[in-house]
């Protein structure tokens, strides 16, 4: 259920709010949704999200990526809770934009860009497309 793709960050398709204790259990100190609300009818809002993490003694953060994509401020609030320590769940729809937004967060961070895409390969997500972006973040940090 959750796609671990490095020791500090794993991915996820959406989750319910009973989904917070077992990520707990597994370790897990923060969830991030990179869902918007009411992307679909009956998904999860992310303040129930919030409450339920908090039970469960998570941090919980709200990244919403939607159909414009990303930008740097989504970056930057990802690379923010990937630096505030893991490990990390980041979900969204199918795990393909939390694993897109991490691979963005990591290179500005600093994390080799080929690194990166055998991390996301490694776990069935391919963002060699992304190398362009990755190489120039990396190369900022």
């Amino acid at each position: 259920m959750f796609i671990r793709l490095t020791p500090d960050i794993s991915v996820a398709a959406q989750i319910a709010h009973e989904d917070c204790a077992l990520a707990a259990a597994q370790g897990f100190v923060a969830i991030i949704s990179n869902r918007p609300d009411g992307e679909v009818p009956g998904q999860p809002d992310a303040a129930t999200m919030a409450v339920a993490a908090a039970a469960a003694g998570l941090r919980f953060r709200h990244i919403p990526i939607d159909h414009s994509g990303f930008a740097m401020p989504q970056v930057e609030a990802m690379a923010a809770e990937l630096a505030a320590g893991g490990p990390v769940l980041a979900f969204c729809r199918s795990g393909t934009r939390s694993t897109n937004l991490w691979a963005l967060a990591a290179a500005s961070m600093g994390v080799d860009p080929d690194t990166i895409v055998a991390a996301a390969d490694a776990g069935g997500y391919n963002v060699s497309g992304m190398l362009p972006s990755l190489r120039m973040l990396a190369a900022k940090a």
